[in-house]
């Protein structure tokens, strides 16, 4: 099939024919992802979305709009589908309590993420138009419902689209200046282009050749700013990132503390080469989220045994859960999914709490909270009631190490959202557990975007996952040192030193916000 047929097939295809082609091109939008990151197959959806827009019709404007809004579901559904089917291994964790909703978590939450681009597709409708300008249409429709999808009910901005180009490297610095945002409003732009080639002797030039120019600007910009040579390293600073890859099931219990912390200690105190001296040789200890199965605050004997572990002048920073202060009239303290600094004596010296929760995985949105409770059912994490959130981003100071910007979990999936109040930090420190997922490509996906919000801010990040991937990334996006999924480890690494302050870190989505707004323009102008 050539490819004017193959157009001509998406644009007067109907019923169930239509909805599949949009399924399975939204699905194809997959492979573009972490880990395969295969950024060419963008074409495919993007493509395909054009396609099936111009086939959008109706005798009336409204039928048009409803025809396009049904696309956009279809196609939706497909990406997250496919992008997000990662998310049923957590239900089998405990298989007794949540394997009867995973369909909510495989089927349910695509469906209601497919509404998103459902919006861009009917919006991007109402300003269609012959030609080459309704690719920027598209693209700018399509990037403002992502922005949405990341701010709509406490946000879910994960695999936007413009993560589709975060794993080539030198596509990546964009972000330096526009953000995932941005780069979400070029990658649909240039996935999209090659729609024209079936359009007008002007359109089958203009669109591809703006696209081929904009990809070698992207790879120029790309290639100008990342240097040859390896960052340079904070002086005197030497890591341990400890990764126990302990399964996050049954064993993870009180009852398993001291196998648990013994474990930990053992694991951190290995030698990586016959010249090593263990934990001797460093002067911080990095261990993941939620790293035990009780209050660290409160179990004396496991800080004693911590102190008796470090080195004179080192320190350890771990997840742990934190119980706050009880107000009078409440039955339970407060517990917080933390950061804990804790120093050689075995003294907590300082604590960042998580201010951005799970919904559903640390704690149930409060106009739902009654009514799953009175089913019997709750949150993923065993804390009764959930975890409360943190209420403002602070610098966590530990002793030796610049100001550090803390990050829970999937709280580094939100660009601009990372920096906390106050001046400038010198690194990020992002600690997460991702062993509810297994091996699949979930724990990848939150690498890549972990990586590209170092891109964003020019700042290093320090990442310690309990199964992995932990690493050590530099702020041009590089990993300068990783532990692989699924293998218990450490990681002995310097750290990167902060880049100076990037674009999008002083503007934010300014430049996104310009740019889709010229778009929308040109597709307004072009319309009538």
């Amino acid at each position: 099939m050539g490819f004017s047929a193959l157009a001509d097939h998406v644009v007067l295809s109907w019923g169930w024919r239509r909805r599949l082609i949009a399924l399975f091109s939204g699905a194809s939008g997959a492979l573009a992802l972490a880990p395969l990151d295969l950024w060419p197959a963008i074409v495919v959806p993007m493509t395909t979305a054009v396609w099936l827009l111009d086939g959008a019709a109706g005798e009336s404007r409204a039928a048009r709009l409803r025809a396009a809004m049904a696309a956009g579901w279809w196609w939706g559904f497909g990406f997250f589908l496919a992008g997000l089917w990662w998310l049923g291994a957590a239900f089998l964790v405990e298989a007794d309590k949540f394997a009867w909703a995973m369909p909510l978590g495989v089927v349910a939450l695509p469906g209601f993420l497919a509404l998103f681009p459902a919006l861009g597709f009917g919006l991007a409708r109402l300003l269609w138009s012959p030609g080459a300008g309704r690719i920027l249409t598209l693209a700018a429709a399509l990037a403002l419902s992502e922005w949405l999808r990341g701010h709509v009910l406490t946000g879910f901005p994960w695999n936007v689209y413009g993560m589709m180009l975060a794993g080539q490297d030198w596509i990546a610095q964009s972000a330096s200046v526009i953000g995932l945002y941005g780069l979400t409003l070029l990658a649909v732009a240039l996935g999209a282009a090659p729609a024209t080639l079936t359009g007008s002797a002007g359109d089958r030039r203009r669109a591809p050749i703006a696209a081929l120019v904009l990809l070698c600007a992207l790879l120029g910009f790309g290639a100008w700013r990342v240097p040859a040579q390896p960052s340079p390293v904070v002086a005197g600073v030497k890591l341990r990132l400890m990764q126990p890859n302990l399964p996050q099931d049954a064993k993870f219990s009180s009852a398993n503390s001291e196998a648990i912390l013994q474990r930990y200690l053992e694991l951190s105190d290995r030698a990586t080469s016959p010249q090593a001296l263990g934990v001797q040789d460093l002067t911080h200890l990095i261990w993941p989220e939620s790293a035990f199965p009780f209050l660290l605050g409160r179990t004396p004997e496991a800080l004693s045994r911590i102190a008796a572990l470090l080195p004179p002048n080192a320190t350890l920073i771990t997840g742990a859960a934190r119980a706050g202060e009880m107000l009078p009239g409440d039955g339970r303290p407060p517990i917080y999914n933390a950061i804990q600094v804790v120093d050689d004596q075995g003294v907590i010296v300082a604590s960042y709490d998580k201010v951005h929760l799970v919904p559903f995985g640390e704690y149930l949105p409060g106009f739902l909270d009654k009514l799953i409770r009175g089913l019997g059912l709750s949150e993923f994490v065993s804390v009764p009631g959930g975890f409360s959130a943190g209420t403002r981003r602070a610098p966590l100071t530990v002793r030796g190490l610049p100001p550090a910007a803390a990050l829970i979990c999937y709280e580094v999936i939100f660009p601009g959202a990372v920096m906390p109040q106050g001046p400038r930090p010198g690194f990020m420190l992002n600690l997460t557990n991702d062993g509810w997922f297994g091996q699949t490509s979930g724990p990848y996906q939150h690498l890549a975007q972990a990586r590209l919000r170092a891109v964003e801010e020019g700042l290093p990040l320090v990442r310690v996952a309990n199964t992995g991937v932990s690493a050590v990334i530099d702020g041009y996006g590089r990993i300068t040192g990783r532990l692989p999924l699924g293998r218990e480890g450490v990681l002995d690494a310097s750290l990167p030193r902060h880049l100076p302050v990037t674009l999008y870190a002083q503007f934010g989505d300014v430049f996104f916000a310009c740019l889709s707004a010229a778009f929308m323009a040109i597709g307004w102008f072009r319309r009538i």
